[in-house]
């Protein structure tokens, strides 16, 4: 049997903060990224409202 190469979507938004020298990102895996920030506790609000929306 052949295996298809077809992209999945994911069904649901993992969300992650990735450091980056002084500043914190959030990232989701639909690819989504938010601003960079000097807080973790906004990195992550920003991952929560993109979640949610």
């Amino acid at each position: 049997m052949e295996r298809q190469n077809t992209p999945t979507i994911p069904l649901e938004h993992r969300t992650s903060t990735v450091e980056q020298g002084r500043f914190c990102v959030a990232r989701c895996s639909c690819g989504w990224r938010g601003p960079a920030r000097r807080a973790r506790s906004l990195a992550r609000a920003d991952a929560e409202k993109h979640t949610a929306a």
